[in-house]
């Protein structure tokens, strides 16, 4: 292959046309071949479809190149993955039989998302990338270790698990990554984060990428990294692709608002957001029965099954996806123009993490917030650390704002060829049975005759047929409890018959 012509071999997919804003646009115009990458790793990020850098690429591979520590803040889908995932593959040795690079991600569906941008970029390299999370074989991931592993992709406690089994050796690996790593420095993992650098070597290079950086990520670049290089692309918080709406409706018309949007607007894919786990359920068993596709997603489904959902989705195969927040970080689908809060975040932080499911690298994308009175508190509090403004809801919203005319130049999603497999004798977990998606009804319900109940004689005099006894499905009414005891959970010890004075 020669020098001139060697991009003329690569198998480049159709162009994306689609407008971008600023946040992906405003660079200093470097190019992929101004970092002296591997000729090989140059073809991969082609052939994946990148053009040019983006900003934060532009800032951190040069640095991460060079061997500096990095703590890099940049806006959601503005190209951190790959910002990271290059300097990796760029410093990989594919011909030394050791981990060479851990990528630490908070979810399991991110890990599935990172470890295939690995793989993609890296296809024309010879480096081998596993990926490993809870909820999978254990057994299995150990016999893989078998096989050379140059990059290891995980979530914090299968990474300890492995690593205090003496599986996983990082004894002489040069490079840490976090993404996300406010969730990873949370009370939540960052005790298991510090367990895990215990098995690597002191000079080590750590990279760190997230939108939002609280005072935890403060405490840990002081104690863990070396003269960190800090790059800071947040001008402002929200995407500019995004147009943010906000609608005041009751709890009970929520739905009903739901099914008019559905109805009005062009949803290409859509992410809708609840605050519980019983709601995501049960709003995609209504938006089911409603007549649109809908699966869900939440932390207490099996492994397998959020596998075959997040696969799914990615696919395109199903329209709307209901999910927790379990969802909200990292996840990229280049298809998703609509994300809808169902239930209105508590905090600002989730709030940015769900609308940037929409609008991904500079493209246009919309986010509708259902609020009931009560939140209107969180909507003030959220405009204001955010330094944005949610508007109410037009008519008509514009179809430039969201719309892309031309479905073809959407980016097809890497396909996902190794889905980890669950463990399939785990269904229940806390309490919970998984009960599979709701599946669209082929018919339309008929119907229901109302009953008429039977009518009762007086007793049989000698001789007579017996009285007909009433059929199973009949009950009498349901008691009707005074107001001031309508309302209360059982858990709260309220009776819930009333006191013999009010029968």
């Amino acid at each position: 292959m020669s020098e001139q012509n060697w991009k003329q071999t690569l198998n480049l997919p159709a162009k994306d046309t689609r407008p971008q804003t600023d946040d992906v646009l405003n660079t200093k115009g470097k190019t992929f071949e101004d970092f002296n990458l591997k000729r090989e790793l140059l073809m991969g990020i082609f052939e994946a479809g990148f053009e040019k850098p983006s900003p934060i690429q532009e800032e951190s591979i040069p640095m991460a190149l060079a061997g500096r520590d990095i703590l890099a803040r940049a806006k959601n889908g503005t190209g951190k993955t790959a910002s990271f995932v290059i300097p990796c593959l760029q410093q990989i040795k594919p011909k030394l039989n050791k981990i060479q690079a851990l990528i630490l991600v908070p979810t399991r569906e991110l890990a599935l998302q990172t470890s295939q941008v690995v793989r993609t970029l890296g296809k024309h390299l010879g480096v081998n990338c596993m990926v490993t999370t809870g909820g999978t074989s254990l057994k299995d991931d150990i016999l893989r270790f078998h096989d050379p592993i140059h990059v290891l992709v995980s979530t914090p406690g299968r990474v300890l698990d492995l690593a205090s089994r003496n599986v996983a050796d990082f004894s002489e690996c040069p490079l840490f990554v976090m993404d996300e790593a406010d969730k990873m420095l949370s009370r939540e993992f960052k005790r298991i984060i510090e367990q895990i650098l215990a098995f690597f070597p002191p000079n080590r290079q750590s990279l760190l990428f997230s939108a939002t950086f609280p005072l935890a990520v403060k405490s840990f670049m002081d104690q863990h990294l070396t003269k960190p290089y800090e790059i800071n692309l947040m001008d402002e918080l929200t995407l500019r692709g995004i147009s943010q709406f906000y609608a005041f409706v009751e709890e009970k018309q929520k739905l009903h608002c739901l099914n008019t949007l559905f109805s009005k607007l062009q949803i290409n894919q859509s992410i809708i957001f609840c605050n519980s786990t019983n709601r995501v359920e049960l709003l995609a068993k209504k938006i089911t029965e409603l007549g649109y596709s809908c699966y869900y997603s939440h932390a207490k489904m099996p492994q397998q099954a959020r596998n075959k959902v997040f696969h799914e989705f990615r696919q395109g195969k199903v329209r709307n996806l209901v999910c927790s927040d379990l969802l909200t970080r990292g996840i990229d689908i280049q298809a998703v123009n609509v994300v809808i809060n169902f239930d209105f975040p508590k905090t600002a932080e989730t709030y940015l993490h769900r609308i940037g499911r929409s609008g991904r690298f500079g493209h246009l994308g919309l986010a509708i917030n259902l609020m009931s009175w009560n939140d209107r508190y969180n909507l003030y509090k959220i405009e204001q650390e955010l330094g944005t403004e949610i508007k109410p809801i037009p008519g008509n919203i514009d179809r430039s704002l969201y719309v892309n005319e031309n479905e073809e130049t959407v980016p097809k999603p890497f396909k996902i060829d190794q889905l980890p497999k669950g463990n399939e004798t785990v269904h229940k977990r806390s309490g919970y049975e998984y009960k599979g998606q709701p599946e669209e009804q082929t018919t339309a319900p008929q119907p229901q005759q109302p009953q008429q109940p039977p009518q009762f004689q007086q007793a049989p005099q000698p001789g007579q047929p017996p009285i007909p006894q009433a059929p199973q499905q009949f009950a009498y009414p349901p008691y009707q409890a005074p107001p001031q005891f309508n309302g209360y959970p059982p858990q709260y010890g309220y009776p819930q018959q009333p006191p013999q004075s009010y029968q």
